[in-house]
């Protein structure tokens, strides 16, 4: 685990509840990036709800898990992405076509490969969840 990229933090801790079967997950430290990438994972279903939470040391993302995550993981590099080379990724990071997202960073916010599509937008790959 690299202790310098918070999302990567994060996205390991999210697949290492997920298989051990717990329903909340403890996220810290929190980033604008990973709300963000939890916000996108929530609307597509992959992750539940979550609330900042502050304590004495710090802030925190209270997660609730709902068991739908196979395998999920940030992109390193941030790979530079134009509307025709979504296809490569997906090949590269989701296991069949049409299965799981990647989560782009586009001018319009943080957004899955299929909106980015639709709005004809390129960005930075993220993360991948599916």
């Amino acid at each position: 685990m690299s202790l310098n990229d918070t999302l990567s933090n994060a996205m390991s801790k999210i697949l290492n509840y997920e298989k051990v079967g717990k329903k909340e997950c403890v996220i810290k430290p929190t980033s604008t990036i990973i709300k963000k990438v939890l916000d996108t994972m929530n609307a597509e279903g992959y992750a539940g709800k979550y609330e900042e939470v502050e304590d004495s040391r710090g802030k925190y993302i209270k997660l609730a898990l709902l068991g739908n995550v196979n395998s999920c993981g940030a992109i390193k590099p941030r790979f530079s992405v134009q509307l025709d080379a979504y296809e490569k990724f997906e090949k590269r990071f989701l296991p069949a076509k049409d299965f799981g997202i990647l989560i782009v960073s586009t001018s319009q916010g943080m957004m899955t490969h299929y909106q980015a599509k639709e709005k004809k937008l390129g960005g930075r790959l993220m993360a991948y969840c599916y």
